[in-house]
Order: structure tokens, then sequence, then C-alpha cells
């Protein structure tokens, strides 16, 4: 008597309910997920703004140490979305006044649009109730380099030539509100980037 081979074979695959679970399943967690991912992609591109506009503060004072004279980061808040020049030079004239697409002569190494990032970012200080230093009060200027205006000098030591009283910061903020700082708290040249928690500078 021939045996049969294919007896007590099972047979491997999904049924339909089963596979009608898993799409229900998978539609659920994919229904939470947008929303939350959605949430969270504002704030990684104002985190990703930020950490550039440190990153190019720092190329400037490194620009300035190598070139041995001064180099600088001119920010334009004239536009909205806002941009920032770094600059080698203040050109022809001596004096840090912007690019010529800012109507000035500065030599121009690399130009930074915030209409890149997305999300509506741009130069403001958001939801913030208080200055980076603590002075009690959200910043009356959200780029506040002064003399000249706006804009962030280093010199050939990597101090910075323009610093306030208080340190200098350029705020941040998107659509949600949100903010970060960055800056350079003191003459030294140090450079630091600070995001608000929702009561302090962290």
């Amino acid at each position: 008597m021939k045996k049969d081979m294919g007896a007590g074979k099972r047979e491997f695959g999904f049924s339909t309910i089963e596979l009608i679970t898993v799409i229900a399943v998978l539609a659920i967690l994919a229904a939470i997920a947008v929303p939350t991912s959605s949430g969270l992609l504002p704030n990684a591109k104002l985190k990703s703004a930020a950490r550039d506009i440190y990153s190019n503060l720092q190329l400037a004072k490194l620009s300035a140490i190598k070139q041995n004279s001064d180099c600088a980061v001119v920010f334009d808040n004239g536009v909205s979305p806002g941009r920032y020049f770094i600059c080698s030079s203040p050109g022809a004239n001596v004096n840090w006044d912007g690019p010529p697409a800012m109507g000035g002569d500065d030599v121009v190494i690399k130009t930074i649009n915030l209409s890149n990032y997305g999300n509506s970012i741009d130069y403001g200080s958001g939801n913030s109730t208080d200055d980076i230093p603590g002075g009690g009060a959200p910043p009356a200027d959200v780029i506040t380099y002064a003399a000249p205006a706006d804009v962030a000098v280093f010199s050939h030591t990597g101090t910075v030539v323009n610093p306030g009283v208080a340190g200098s910061y350029v705020y941040l903020t998107n659509n949600r509100g949100s903010s970060y700082g960055v800056g350079t708290p003191s003459t030294a040249g140090v450079i630091v980037l600070r995001r608000w928690s929702g009561s302090t500078w962290e």
C-alpha cells in the first residue's frame, strides 16, 4: 500500500481573518503615530536651525582667527523669514553694513535663509517670558548684537568685538511658539545655545 507523502503536512500562511486583523492594528498605530510625528517635526526643524546658527558663529570665529582679521555674522530681520550671512570683510567702506543683498558691501562667504527650514521658522522669542540673561521679561529685540546692529563680529583672537552689556543673542521661533536662543554671553567668544523649556532657558 502506497503511503500518502502529503498526509500530516501543515499548511503555512495567513487566513483572511488574520490579515484583516493585522491591517486593522497597523491602521490604528498609523493613526496614533502621524499626529505625534507631525507635532515633533516643527521643533526638530527649529532645533536644526538653531544648531546651524551655533555652527556658523563658530565658523565666523574660526575664520577670523585663521585670516587674522575680523569676521562677522550679519543677521537680516528685514525680510520674512529672515536670513543671515557669514562675511569675511566689511568691504571697501570698512563698515559692517551687510552684503550687497542688504545694500552694503560686506564680503559674503556663506548665505543661510531661514525659509529653507520650513515650519514658519523665523527670528522671534515665541512663547518665552524671559530673556536668556534672566532679566525677567521677554527680549525687547530678537537680535541683540549692537554697534553695529544685528552683527556678531569676531576678532582675530576669537573674541567678540561688540557684545551687549549682558551678552548678545539671536532668538528663533516656529509656528508652535517654541524658541531657541544662540549667542555669546561675554567678550570671550564662547558661543552658547539655549532652549526655552516653558519656564526657563536651558
